[in-house]
């Protein structure tokens, strides 16, 4: 690293292997703990479907948060995500599509536009990471639901 690199917090994990087949435990610097396991299922993620959260999860937050201070009506919020992997190792991300689909009541378009604009291209760190070396397309849809009184 350059002596000139400006440092920001470090996050930290580590990953234990569980003793049987390829399970680990992934633990965070939180405490937080997630199951791993190279035959994903309900009972553990694989690696790059955490990879797939978390560029879901970073995107989420930020649209979320800049969606309230526009003070839409937003009662429910889910991204989508489908990552497409190279054929041949590493087996990379090459694209990922997120889908945002937003619920609420009177929501602006624009706003959504641009709350996942300011996301992916300032705010979203796994996506600018991510986006180095996968192609990134985003596309919303707005679902309007009865206004809550």
């Amino acid at each position: 690293m350059s002596q000139s690199a400006i440092l920001t917090p470090t996050k930290t994990a580590s990953v234990k292997w569980d003793g049987n087949e390829m399970n680990f435990t992934a633990t965070g610097g939180s405490g937080f703990s997630a199951k791993m396991s190279s035959h994903s299922g309900p009972e553990a993620a694989s690696p790059m479907e955490l990879v797939a959260m978390a560029a879901g999860g970073c995107t989420a937050m930020d649209v979320i948060e800049i969606l309230r201070k526009k003070q839409q009506e937003v009662i429910g919020f889910e991204v989508n995500v489908v990552g497409y992997r190279a054929g041949e190792h590493p087996k990379v991300f090459t694209e990922i599509e997120l889908e945002f689909v937003v619920r609420g009541h009177n929501i602006d378009p624009k706003a959504v536009e641009r709350s996942i604009e300011l996301s992916l291209t300032k705010y979203c760190s796994v996506n600018q990471m991510l986006g180095k070396a996968a192609k990134i397309h985003s596309r919303y849809r707005i679902e309007e639901v009865e206004a809550v009184v």
